[in-house]
């Protein structure tokens, strides 16, 4: 079953979604080396309680925290815990937010200190994929559109879309129908309406798409260990347009300022 959105539902996910992009942003001052991922979860969670919401990955099927940190060959759902940040590391920190009845999900990959120019380049591909599946995200596309625009522009890249894993649709319910998989073919798949609201997550790896997941029955890895990237926005379907309720301007305010003491209210 897909749920179409009001517009009314859409403005309560909308205050989700900053709620969202501002504890993204919160997190993104503290990412740097010798900070341990369990520090950066208990500072999104407080910032998202402190905002009158509740964290939606928190004890969700029993996951144990508010942020999924996935470090380096991490895919994703990396429980935080005492692993320290060092340089030359990558993290995906993915959050959702629920606020108001409403669930919303976003994910952003970080560099810590210097990386090599080949990581440098998949995270601005997989970045890039991103937005390039979200400008599929229209009525009377298809939901192949989405998949294929991102699989096309990562293997243009050299790199690989991971596929064992997809976006999904969100509302009232973290996931809720229709899946969105990150490759596919232009033409096939449902017809997207306005009113749909999806998860739209790019998961690409820098060597082959194969993952496997650890003996903690959460973290996803790449099989052969090469580093793997992450971004998602929550993406409202439109006619002509998509819309995008969560944005990464907060966080890139963050990165540009180098990590400057500026709070976010």
């Amino acid at each position: 079953m897909i749920y179409l959105k009001t517009e009314e539902e859409i403005e309560l996910m909308r205050q989700s979604a900053q709620i969202l992009a501002k504890a993204h942003a919160e997190v993104a001052k503290h990412v740097k080396a010798g900070v341990t991922t369990a520090q950066l979860d208990a500072i999104a969670e407080a910032f998202i309680r402190d905002h009158g919401a509740i964290p939606s990955f928190k004890n969700y099927s029993g996951f144990p925290a508010s942020l999924c940190i996935s470090v380096n060959e991490q895919v994703v759902h990396g429980i935080p815990g005492n692993y320290t940040l060092k340089d030359g590391d990558i993290v995906s920190i993915d959050c959702g937010v629920f606020k108001n009845g409403f669930h919303s999900d976003s994910a952003y990959t970080y560099a810590v200190g210097e990386v090599s120019q080949e990581v440098k380049r998949l995270l601005q591909v997989t970045k890039e994929a991103l937005y390039k599946g979200i400008e599929q995200a229209v009525e009377g596309n298809r939901m192949g559109d989405i998949g294929f625009a991102i699989q096309h522009y990562v293997q243009a890249h050299g790199f690989s879309v991971v596929r064992q894993l997809v976006g999904h649709g969100i509302g009232r319910s973290l996931h809720e129908e229709p899946e969105v998989p990150n490759y596919g073919k232009r033409g096939k798949g449902i017809k997207l309406k306005e009113g749909m609201v999806l998860a739209i997550e790019p998961m690409v790896n820098m060597g082959k798409h194969h993952i496997v997941e650890e003996g903690d029955g959460w973290t996803i890895r790449t099989a052969d260990r090469l580093f793997s990237a992450h971004y998602e926005h929550t993406v409202v379907v439109r006619k002509g347009k998509a819309e995008p309720l969560t944005t990464f301007e907060y966080i890139e305010q963050i990165i540009n300022q180098n990590h400057g003491e500026t709070t976010i209210h």
